[in-house]
């Protein structure tokens, strides 16, 4: 499997993580500073505590995709290893962070770290359990699940425009498809007839071939579409 990646946004964006979390730091510890010391500057106490929570958001959100190890292109690159060199994926260089095209067809995938017991209920994905320490980061600064269910969705129309657009007729852009990538082993998934797959990344590879049997795109799109797109460094 061919993988392209845009190495000098995964650097960039590691590194704001990384400078926004100890800015985070720093600021924090000057608010409760402030707070122990001087009751006259209250008013900066507070302000500096709700900066850093801002910052330890940023930080998180940063770090998260871009920062921790292994990254989660580096999880994809990982559970699709082994599928045919003519399938493709393209990290951070479409308007879809991680984009799957190959003879399983055209898929948009969004990772996922959180563990516990993952549920799509009412229109929308839940998550319960992980533990009390997962409780407790959710508290101070770990990203939380979010709507995936509106992500992925949106990823999606924005690479079917982008496919119209590039082959300037949106008759030739086949379907496209998403799934949600769940890269924690730690993770309960119930799907309850869910619009889009969730599986855990270790599944990953095998779904992609039961895919590629359905045969749900011909070499020639398959080639046509590929052209169109960036081909890296």
């Amino acid at each position: 499997m061919k993988i392209i990646k845009n190495e000098k946004l995964i650097k960039r964006n590691s590194q704001i993580g990384q400078y926004t979390s100890i800015g985070a730091l720093v600021v924090l510890g000057v608010g409760m500073y402030i707070s122990f010391t001087r009751a006259d500057l209250f008013a900066w106490s507070i302000t500096s505590l709700v900066v850093g929570f801002a910052m330890t958001q940023i930080g998180m959100f940063f770090s998260n995709r871009w920062g921790r190890s292994p990254r989660p292109d580096e999880q994809l690159d990982s559970g699709l290893k082994g599928l045919p060199n003519d399938d493709t994926i393209y990290h951070y260089m479409t308007p879809a962070s991680h984009l799957y095209i190959g003879s399983a067809g055209i898929w948009v995938l969004l990772p996922l770290h959180q563990r516990g017991r993952v549920t799509y209920q009412k229109n929308h994905w839940k998550i319960a359990g992980g533990g009390f320490m997962q409780g407790y980061l959710s508290i101070f600064g770990q990203e939380g699940l979010g709507r995936p269910e509106l992500e992925i969705v949106n990823e999606m129309d924005s690479i079917k425009k982008y496919l119209a657009k590039k082959l300037e007729n949106e008759n030739d852009v086949p379907e496209i498809n998403g799934a949600l990538i769940f890269t924690n082993d730690l993770v309960e998934i119930e799907e309850n007839d869910a619009p889009t797959p969730a599986l855990k990344l270790k599944q990953l590879k095998e779904f992609m071939r039961q895919k590629s049997k359905e045969k749900p795109i011909g070499s020639l799109t398959l080639e046509n579409i590929k052209s169109v797109l960036p081909q890296g460094d």
